[in-house]
């Protein structure tokens, strides 16, 4: 039986799961449980190899599983922080002033823009705080609530450099940045724009005629509730460097999370040290909440999911089948990356494992592809695939702060995901006319 089609009954089956009211971290689980046992690994384990049960106990021993939890905790606390009464009308009546003409716009645009700058996990659930109080007075359901934080949170990872798939990506291609900054930038202006008028437009003139909030807080105030965003994206390489050089046989994704986690300490300390001043110092209130326990299974879910779906095997395997099924390369450039979105949830996990092949693919002879051609056709159809995967865990966590529903999310969120791989296309047949 292919591996395609193992992959995505077993996505078929925890989408069951969780449709009908099993947790989705327990969902999530039980699939990866299940995708291994389809791929042939006995239950429990051999003087060869580990089987699954071991594979299971060993998830839960990744350092970092247990590094996003503990970050994913410390983000929660942060946004408790800043979206707090005062606090979130300060950023939110800033962001309106700045924003001109546009401002309505931009206060429910810009927070999750701004945080998308931080290759943070789950960082959408930071913004969502932010969203739902600009969104309060348009009377969006739950489903627009989380299409805006989901959509505009993901506005920069297409070229951004602090990511990293954008980080695999270049490397894979062996492209320099600014090569690859020039081909990828304009997917940013493009999703902006279809976001803008599919999700903002219409709601923002709709509300227009209703008396605005109340403009409370300075801009003084406001630049310092960002202060902590400023210093956590400071903190990032200088830490990453200094754990490099402390701890060099960690892995990578270590150090990078490492240098995470102690930006978040530092912006921590910024935030506990102003609600110190106020006589407000609530230290980790919102971290044993019901819904931020909610989201910490779905995260522990989805690494779990990850991890046995590595030891599997049925990935690469899926990524062979598509290779050599003899469809056109165009095809494969865009199905490939796909295919490993929609499985992995993570731009690292899409370029990761399929741009290899991509690449080997445009180099075989009489291919007619080009470098950046084949880079804006590959990276846009994964980057969809990730957008559109179930395990994604920006959709996750701001499906479960709104209440949202995930085909209602994703079927909003439609028209932007069309335009832009319509934009991918077009892009790569210019580019390929161009000999780029």
């Amino acid at each position: 039986m292919p591996a395609v089609f193992k992959i995505l009954t077993v996505f078929a089956g925890m989408l069951f799961l969780a449709r009908v009211r099993v947790p989705l971290g327990l969902a999530l689980a039980a699939g990866g449980v299940g995708l291994e046992l389809w791929a042939g690994i006995p239950p429990w384990g051999t003087a060869e190899a580990r089987g699954v049960a071991g594979n299971l106990g060993a998830a839960f021993l990744q350092a970092d599983l247990w590094l996003f939890l503990v970050m994913t905790a410390l983000i929660i606390e942060l946004g408790r922080f800043m979206s707090e009464g005062d606090n979130a009308e300060a950023v939110i009546g800033a962001a309106r002033r700045w924003g001109g003409r546009y401002g309505e716009a931009a206060a429910l645009i810009a927070p999750p823009a701004v945080i998308g700058l931080i290759p943070m996990p789950a960082g959408a659930v930071f913004s969502a705080p932010f969203v739902e109080q600009a969104a309060a007075r348009f009377g969006g359901g739950p489903e627009w609530k989380a299409s805006v934080n989901y959509w505009f949170r993901h506005l920069w990872e297409y070229w951004w450099p602090l990511y990293p798939g954008v980080i695999v990506a270049m490397s894979v291609f062996r492209l320099e940045a600014w090569r690859f900054i020039a081909a990828q930038i304009l997917f940013t202006p493009v999703a902006l724009g279809i976001g803008y008028l599919v999700l903002i437009r219409r709601r923002v003139r709709r509300g227009a005629g209703q008396a605005a909030p109340g403009d409370r807080g300075s801009n003084r105030r406001a630049l310092f509730l960002l202060s902590p965003i400023i210093v956590l994206v400071a903190a990032l390489f200088p830490c990453q460097y200094v754990l490099e050089a402390l701890f060099p046989a960690a892995a990578s994704e270590v150090h990078r999370l490492g240098a995470l986690l102690l930006g978040l300490a530092a912006a921590l300390a910024i935030i506990y040290a102003d609600e110190l001043r106020r006589g407000k110092l609530r230290p980790l209130k919102a971290v044993l909440t019901r819904k931020a326990l909610a989201i910490q299974l779905t995260l522990a879910g989805v690494l779990v999911f990850k991890f046995m779906l590595d030891r599997s095997g049925l990935l690469p395997l899926a990524s062979d089948e598509f290779k050599a099924s003899g469809v056109p390369v165009q095809i494969a450039v865009a199905g490939l990356p796909c295919l490993a979105g929609l499985v992995t949830g993570v731009a690292f996990g899409f370029t990761g494992v399929s741009f290899p092949l991509v690449v080997g693919i445009m180099h075989v002879p009489g291919s007619g592809l080009t470098p950046l051609a084949t880079l804006v056709l590959a990276y846009g159809f994964g980057y969809i695939g990730m957008m559109y995967s179930p395990v994604h865990l920006c959709l996750l966590v701001t499906n479960q702060y709104f209440g949202a529903s995930l085909r209602g999310v994703l079927r909003m969120l439609l028209p932007c995901a069309a335009v832009t791989l319509a934009y991918a296309a077009a892009a790569h047949a210019l580019l390929a006319a161009l000999g780029w």
